[in-house]
């Protein structure tokens, strides 16, 4: 409900308003309590000073295992607590071992207390010092490097390449984390986004576009994966993936034509992501405005060109063609998401209301 108050002026020169009296109740200001304002824009938003330096909270894992403790640990990670603590009437040593494992796969967390019926977690970095606008960029790099790199162990037949590509994707999912946690402590306070120097809308269009970029990471590690299947790799079994039998003939030699033409194609899909990404990150408008509508008209001419390698997948046996049909649609999957971060871009550029 919106309650509306006048200004009034004390003492000559101070300006002073009422506060609501059951908003005060429910979050315990009384007279001389402390209160922190923060201006943005034309807004004025009002907090208590709280006195606790770190978030605390407690979940029941009693009944989780597998994938749904690991979600559950990263999504208190994201919710912003700083200490951690799972309980549940004994923790099994599988459970144990899911809690580590997700340890491990977040930036900053660490195992502080181990029990028979609890395990306490604790964040190690100070959000504070954190920058979503470094993690962006970070993800942007390994992302678009990912791409190219699981392309060219397509064409160039090489394995190792293709493994690599599918271990850094969990660097580039360890860095979204970071940014959904840093995303979500601004929408909580005030407060968090004055620390790190950035407005709530433009870690909204950080958060949005980091998403964009896991997707592109998402689709160079399928990308890997069904290299690995094109070879006939035993590594494919290793990561998950099926082999073909040796009578698919997917692990022949590609043609030159076709290599030419994906590595042409996954060259103007990065390109539609750096752009992008420059345009989100420029200072100027106009010149954010000039490189996103560059970035996504580009997106035009990587569907043209992926419908054209499509063509030449006619040519070749059935089951091989279905494989390589995927990874030219990965690539121009990219582009597109490169074009939703040039959305994004433009509505960062537009004038505020």
């Amino acid at each position: 409900m919106v309650e509306t108050r006048k200004v009034q002026v004390t003492g000559g020169s101070t300006y002073t308003v009422s506060i609501p009296k059951e908003w005060a109740t429910d979050n315990g200001v009384s007279a001389g309590t402390e209160v922190e304002f923060y201006p943005e824009g034309d807004s004025l938003f009002l907090t208590p000073v709280s006195d606790e330096e770190r978030t605390e909270g407690t979940l029941d894992i009693g009944d989780l295992a597998g994938d749904q403790l690991t979600r559950a640990v990263m999504t208190m990670y994201v919710s912003g607590f700083d200490i951690i603590a799972l309980e549940a009437a004994r923790i099994t040593n599988d459970q144990r071992r899911t809690i580590r494992d997700s340890v491990q796969s977040l930036v900053g967390l660490e195992v502080l207390e181990e029990t028979r019926d609890r395990v306490v977690i604790r964040d190690l970095l100070d959000s504070s010092e954190l920058s979503i606008h470094n993690a962006v960029t970070r993800m942007r790099l390994i992302a678009v490097s990912m791409l190219e790199d699981a392309v060219d162990a397509l064409t160039t037949g090489d394995e190792d390449m293709a493994l690599d590509v599918i271990q850094r994707d969990d660097d580039v999912d360890r860095l979204y984390m970071v940014v959904s946690r840093i995303f979500r402590a601004t929408l909580r306070t005030p407060k968090a986004a004055e620390d790190i120097g950035l407005s709530r809308e433009v870690c909204f269009d950080y958060h949005s576009s980091a998403r964009q970029l896991e997707r592109v990471a998402d689709h160079a590690t399928k990308i890997a994966h069904l290299t690995l299947e094109l070879l006939g790799s035993e590594a494919a079994d290793a990561v998950g993936g099926e082999v073909p039998s040796p009578e698919d003939g997917v692990g022949e030699v590609l043609p030159a034509e076709f290599n030419e033409a994906l590595q042409a194609l996954d060259e103007d899909a990065r390109e539609v992501v750096d752009r992008a990404m420059e345009a989100l990150f420029a200072d100027d408008s106009t010149e954010a405005t000039e490189l996103a509508n560059e970035a996504r008209g580009a997106v035009l001419g990587v569907d043209q060109r992926a419908r054209e390698i499509d063509e030449l997948l006619r040519e070749l046996d059935p089951a091989r063609a279905q494989l390589l049909g995927l990874i030219v649609d990965s690539v121009s999957r990219s582009a597109d998401y490169g074009g939703n971060i040039a959305e994004t871009a433009l509505q960062k550029a537009a004038p505020t209301p």
